[in-house]
């Protein structure tokens, strides 16, 4: 487990001009916090969140999805002592609710789909940059022999895919909140630059292996683009970024059993689809 984070001092909350107090934030690694109506969380990768800042700052509303608009400090700033803000939405996580996520993950990949590839993506040194890079075939496939039994059927059904890449959201479930009356609220958005039918495929991953999905939701999704092997591919960067994360004691019993199902469909969906996305119901 993550130590906790240490909240906003009052230097941050200064400058971003709040005077209340901070809470932390359930959710993520513990280090959110709420003060007022804003949301404080400390900045990791500098360019990537004056990246963002400016992105979302200037997205047009949609009618399909919310975003959180960053804030600014009192000097103009988007950072202060390390810190960023935004301003904080109406709304709770659901993830039962994966095809409206799917479909708000859609709409938001829609409207910046012509975002021209952003070059701190080069920087990023986690186990999330090092799954992705795994899943695709920018690193060789390694891990203790829980990770390799799941990934390497995965690994093998890998075939060549021709699709135009773009920023995408690359954690969507847990990070769409819904409101009453109000379209689902997109937040903490890691960026990544792949097709927008892996971010969707990362989705139905999730809630296949961790939110109690069934197949039936990667069938209602198959039409998207290239599906088994966007399916492939995301569950190679879930796995991959599991054992970077937590090596080989990360790897209990329930952890593989709730992956396996998951990897199984995969493969069925890619080899019946090896490259062109062809349709197929399971």
């Amino acid at each position: 487990m993550n130590p906790p984070v240490a909240g906003p001092s009052d230097a941050v909350l200064a400058a971003f001009g709040v005077a209340d107090d901070p809470v932390v934030l359930p959710g993520g690694q513990g280090g959110t916090w709420r003060a007022g109506q804003l949301v404080l969380k400390p900045v990791e990768l500098l360019t990537e969140t004056l990246w963002r800042a400016e992105v979302l700052t200037g997205l047009p509303d949609a009618t399909e999805f919310r975003v959180a608009r960053p804030v600014q400090t009192l000097d103009g700033a988007w950072v202060a002592h390390g810190w960023e803000a935004c301003q904080l939405v109406a709304g709770e996580p659901d993830v039962s609710r994966q095809d409206d996520v799917l479909r708000a993950g859609t709409a938001f990949h829609a409207a910046i789909a012509d975002l021209p590839r952003p070059a701190f993506l080069d920087l990023r040194d986690d186990p999330w940059a090092y799954g992705d890079r795994v899943a695709w075939e920018e690193l060789p496939v390694r891990g203790c022999p829980a990770a390799l039994d799941l990934l390497a059927p995965l690994a093998r059904s890998r075939r060549p895919v021709d699709l135009t890449p773009q920023v995408v959201h690359g954690d969507l479930p847990g990070n769409v909140l819904f409101a009453a009356g109000l379209p689902p609220a997109i937040i903490d958005w890691p960026a990544y630059w792949r097709p927008a039918s892996w971010a969707s495929a990362v989705a139905v991953a999730d809630a296949l292996c961790w939110y109690g999905a069934s197949p039936d939701l990667a069938a209602r999704w198959a039409h998207l683009p290239a599906w088994g092997q966007m399916l492939v591919r995301a569950l190679i960067y879930r796995i991959a970024t599991h054992e970077a994360a937590f090596g080989p004691t990360g790897w209990t019993p329930d952890q593989v059993e709730a992956c396996r199902p998951a990897v199984n469909l995969a493969v069925t969906y890619a080899n019946h689809d090896p490259s062109s996305g062809n349709r197929h119901d399971p």
